[in-house]
């Protein structure tokens, strides 16, 4: 039993000895490079009652039939996606797509560090809305609506395909944050 300790303390004296001799070297600090590809936007102009300018990297998804106008913008590389949904209004319909449009963005409050406003407004092609940016581990980072506040009301919202994690899909929200500003500037309605 002597024997069998002498020879750990022994291994276990070797083992401290050589873990004094290296010398650990800090490891710079580095951050993550992502490239994402020049925009470049054509108009997208569905059997429905708008069109506006995508980027020409993404796949559209719908819409089904023109009474139907949703859409998803989908972001292959990126994972991500842009669910557009359309509803023909009248006042009453409006008012209730503003505060069901809000309550879905607080729904969010949960998860959020913080929820950004910013208001929209193009009197040219008769467009007003709001972008929401959502920072934190929420499920959507970016949520936006566009409408004429008299017939037409078009809400979006970026969700992909990952866990939430803020610093993670940052870039590719702003990225796509971009790509939104552009949809909505570029929003016509065709009546």
């Amino acid at each position: 039993m002597i024997k069998y300790l002498t020879v750990l303390i022994l291994i276990f004296s070797f083992l401290m000895l050589e873990s004094c001799n290296n010398d650990s070297i800090p490891k710079p600090k580095a951050y993550l490079k992502l490239e994402y590809p020049r925009s470049i936007y054509k108009t997208y102009n569905p059997d429905c009652p708008y069109l506006f300018d995508v980027n020409n990297t993404v796949v559209l998804e719908g819409p089904k039939t023109s009474s139907y106008c949703n859409v998803d913008i989908s972001y292959p590389n990126l994972k991500g996606k842009i669910h557009l949904s359309y509803v023909a209004v009248d006042d009453e319909l409006l008012t209730k797509s503003l505060i069901d449009a809000q309550k879905l963005t607080q729904e969010h409050s949960q998860m959020a560090e913080g929820i950004k406003p910013s208001q929209f407004e193009n009197l040219k092609h008769n467009t007003y809305g709001m972008v929401y940016e959502v920072d934190g581990d929420a499920a959507s980072p970016v949520q936006f609506y566009v409408t004429d506040n008299k017939k037409h009301f078009l809400r979006g919202a970026v969700y992909f395909n990952i866990k939430p994690n803020y610093d993670s899909i940052l870039p590719a929200a702003h990225y796509i944050k971009n790509d939104i500003l552009v949809l909505m500037e570029s929003l016509e309605w065709k009546d």
